[in-house]
């Protein structure tokens, strides 16, 4: 009997489309639309200590950064082997949500000079990039290439200009004439089997949509059909089977090589691509794929600080994050985690995917910036010092702090959003938003609480026209209770998918109160190792900070508890550079002639403030070593 190969079929249904020419469609319409959608950075301003982070990293990191130093590599045409093409676009885009964002003007002159400056570089036949031309389509010229199309994408949906369009045309009409059937393999270009490379495909679905013309498409579906071959990365067929993401491919024989299929960062980026080309062709197998993979990263990788990846790769991490791992939770993983998990959450409405962004920002991303919001720091320990990492490629900065501000511009985007009901409320804190419903009336939003610090949050709901409609406020899945009021009278509860449905005819003036339980969690290793605990205050890791009592963070402390299971924290007041200080009762010390030490206090901090001095002044440690007793081994 004649067998059959499934993959082979879809290769060749997909170089038969490649090849097709299709008349070019403007306006394509998305077959699979959006759940949940923003209302636009420029429709909430927050405040705050959320606000105050963002407005640092937009001043001292966005603002400050030298447009023209980022285009200068594009200038020469010598590179065999770095990634300095990246920096260009990943500020852009930073750039360009902080334009959104604050409507500054001075933004919108840095965005044109950097966007003139970059495509006065451009070739004749359309190449953007810094690669000499021997060496083209090695190492990380597509992966360079690709942030600058998304760069100019988004000047493209700020601006419409359509000459930038053209110039988008052109690149992707150049690298369709150097890679394809018949041309170079996309998996064989670029490293980590070709996902770095391969990460083209989002922007390629995106010029898709803005332009209709079917041969962007066609090499979207070729790049997917390229990853279920032999060598490919497999990042569908490995998904839905399960396969956790450090096990798709084994240990390579050397790290920063093509062989190496666990590169955290780079596979994100692809499956940021499938999910647009899952809007456009509607396979469910692409969302499949990406809902299996973002849970497996979850349940495997994602540590309490809500980041993951030891040396850039996934690892297992998730049950070995009591050990120190060389280059833990890399920048650039964090941020790209929250993208995926903001894009992923656009369809489904998961709540859980809030949950998670919640976390990764409090803890990893923030932690990972620099007090003044001037840079980032390459990795976050879970134990040890803050630090930054080295400059990369002769040029004043790395991929991490040219990433890391992308992670605090993805914040507007989510914290207030909307569905075909009405509001949904993901984050809580100090803000103001307004909201256009689908009958045109408009909400005008205030939230006052000093979340979470408190568990306490006052919303001002102000339609501009009576009206009833849906706001979903979301519970947060470490809260066990919540309890709403409006207008001071209490609600019965209605949760639904993580999120507390009020449903009800709204006026000028409305006022909802939440209060969630902000009890302190302790947390025991992952594979219930007892000798170690962490500590958890709503969304925020706790941490001991050698400038908080003085003494050595790794000695065992074994937390004191009430009868009923309760630990009480109690706050302590604290000025800058610490955001929370808490006073909690521990026994420290090793076990000793058959007792332990008697209870004392010891301060505590939230992750993100712990390490603040950048060198060893400010060791700090998530998880806790436990005092023993040795009867009980």
């Amino acid at each position: 009997m004649l067998k059959i190969n499934p993959i082979s079929i879809f290769l060749l249904l997909n170089v038969f489309s490649f090849f097709h020419c299709a008349t070019p469609r403007k306006n394509v319409e998305h077959k699979i639309h959006n759940t949940v959608e923003s209302i636009g950075p420029g429709n909430i301003r927050i405040s705050g200590y959320l606000g105050e982070k963002i407005d640092l990293c937009i001043r001292n990191r966005i603002a400050a950064q030298d447009e023209d130093d980022l285009v200068e590599p594009f200038r020469h045409r010598k590179e065999t082997r770095f990634w300095q093409s990246e920096f260009w676009g990943k500020w852009f885009l930073s750039a360009a949500d902080a334009r959104l964002y604050t409507g500054e003007a001075a933004l919108k002159q840095k965005l044109d000079n950097a966007v003139a400056g970059l495509l006065d570089t451009q070739s004749e036949n359309g190449y953007i990039g810094n690669y000499a031309p021997e060496a083209h389509l090695q190492q990380w010229d597509i992966w360079g290439r690709k942030y600058c199309m998304l760069g100019l994408l988004a000047y493209y949906d700020i601006t419409k200009d359509n000459n930038v369009l053209k110039s988008l045309k052109r690149q992707a009409d150049f690298l369709l004439s150097e890679v394809g059937p018949g041309k170079a393999d996309i998996i064989k270009t670029g490293n980590y089997r070709g996902m770095a490379s391969c990460s083209v495909l989002e922007p390629m679905v995106l010029l898709y949509n803005r332009t209709g013309e079917q041969r962007y498409l066609d090499f979207a579906r070729y790049i997917v059909a390229q990853w279920e071959t032999a060598d490919g990365p497999q990042l569908i067929s490995k998904a839905l089977a399960g396969v956790p993401v450090a096990l798709r491919f084994p240990k390579p024989d050397s790290w920063w090589s093509w062989e190496n299929g666990g590169k955290a960062y780079e596979m994100m980026s692809c499956y940021d691509g499938l999910l647009e080309l899952y809007k456009v062709t509607r396979n469910p197998e692409y969302l499949q794929a990406v809902r299996k993979t973002v849970n497996n990263i979850i349940e495997t990788e994602i540590n309490i600080i809500g980041s993951g990846s030891s040396i850039e790769c996934w690892y297992g991490g998730k049950a070995r994050q009591t050990r120190p791992a060389k280059h833990m939770n890399e920048t650039c993983v964090t941020q790209t985690w929250m993208k995926l998990l903001y894009k992923l959450y656009q369809l489904t409405g998961d709540s859980q995917l809030m949950d998670q962004f919640e976390i990764t920002m409090y803890n990893a991303l923030i932690g990972a910036m620099r007090p003044d919001g001037s840079s980032f720091a390459k990795y976050s320990p879970l134990v040890g010092v803050r630090h930054l990492g080295e400059l990369q490629c002769g040029m004043d900065l790395n991929c991490c702090t040219a990433n890391g501000p992308r992670g605090m511009l993805h914040i507007p985007f989510v914290a207030i959003m909307k569905d075909s009901a009405g509001p949904v409320i993901n984050l809580y804190g100090d803000m103001e938003a307004r909201c256009e419903l689908p009958s045109g009336n408009i909400i005008h939003l205030t939230q006052s609480s000093y979340y979470p610090q408190s568990g306490l949050i006052n919303i001002q709901i102000s339609p501009e026209r009576k009206e009833s409609f849906t706001i979903k406020l979301r519970k947060p899945a470490w809260c066990e209770s919540a309890r709403v009021d409006i207008n001071g009278m209490e609600q019965p509860g209605v949760i639904e998918n993580g999120y507390i449905i009020i449903d009800r005819t709204w006026k000028a003036g409305d006022v909802v109160r939440l209060q969630l339980d902000m009890t302190v969690k302790i947390h025991s290793h992952p594979l219930n190792d007892p000798e170690y605990i962490a500590l958890t205050r709503g969304p925020v890791v706790l941490a001991r900070e050698n400038r908080l009592d003085d003494v050595d963070v790794d000695e065992t402390a074994k937390p004191v508890t009430q009868k009923n299971g309760l630990f009480i924290v109690r706050r302590r007041a604290v000025e800058s550079p610490f955001w929370m200080v808490f006073a909690a009762p521990f026994i420290t010390g090793d076990y000793h002639e058959g007792e332990f030490g008697k209870p004392k206090d010891l301060l505590l901090c939230d992750y993100a403030s712990a390490g603040g001095t950048w060198d060893n002044r400010s060791r700090f440690r998530v998880w806790l070593p436990q005092a023993l007793d040795p009867s009980a081994k």
